[in-house]
């Protein structure tokens, strides 16, 4: 399942826009409050999407019978760029438990580059639902790693992958290696440039929202 924000007309699509607009873009505390902002809004639509239990409540006057979640889930993210997005995520999940994986692009001679994953922290897996947040899904190799190690750790009940900006070509590597993967996008380009860098897209996220790295 792909839900796709951009084909839906709300307030979100412009904090999108905000986020790949070079001018917003020079206010760093901006786009991170974007980024956030736009993940309390999948936050809300994937909630539509989970399982429900009925709770009574007491009430000053009385009880009343309330849907509430059968389980909260788990919010990861691969650091740095998806700090912002997971606590967009957590705002609203605001009981889950978090999860954090370092994870970056090593390159190598001739401008290849690798994936390589150094850091893992996180709760109990087994039977959670976990809901994995990244600003870019760019190729998709990096969020198909980690999923693929916390998959392989643990018997995870639900996949949710939750990303600002995806490439064609990184939804594609992710549905044919985590095919039981729900993803939730707020717009889908077409293409990326030979450094594999999303085009349009919006720049590099970690740089935009922490500065720019060494």
């Amino acid at each position: 399942m792909i839900f796709d924000l951009s084909k839906t007309k709300s307030i979100a699509n412009t904090f999108i826009a905000e986020l790949r607009d070079e001018n917003t873009q020079k206010d760093s505390m901006r786009f991170r409050k974007n980024l956030e902002r736009v993940g309390e809004f999948f936050a809300y639509e994937i909630s539509k999407s989970l399982a429900y239990v009925s709770k009574e409540v007491t009430t000053p006057l009385g009880v009343s019978n309330c849907e509430v979640l059968a389980q909260q889930p788990v919010l990861a993210t691969i650091l740095r760029a998806g700090l912002p997005l997971q606590q967009g995520l957590l705002n609203i999940f605001d009981q889950a438990t978090c999860c954090f994986i370092s994870a970056f692009r090593k390159l190598e001679k001739g401008g290849d580059f690798i994936i390589q994953m150094d850091y893992i922290s996180t709760p109990d897996l087994d039977g959670r639902i976990l809901i994995m947040a990244d600003p870019m899904l760019a190729t998709g190799q990096s969020m198909v790693m980690c999923c693929k190690e916390l998959i392989n750790r643990y018997n995870i009940s639900e996949l949710h992958i939750v990303a600002a900006i995806a490439s064609a070509e990184g939804v594609a590597h992710v549905r044919a290696n985590l095919p039981k993967a729900k993803l939730w996008l707020g717009a889908i380009d077409e293409e990326m440039t030979s450094k594999s860098y999303i085009v349009p897209g919006l720049g590099d996220a970690g740089d935009l929202a922490y500065g720019e790295k060494v």
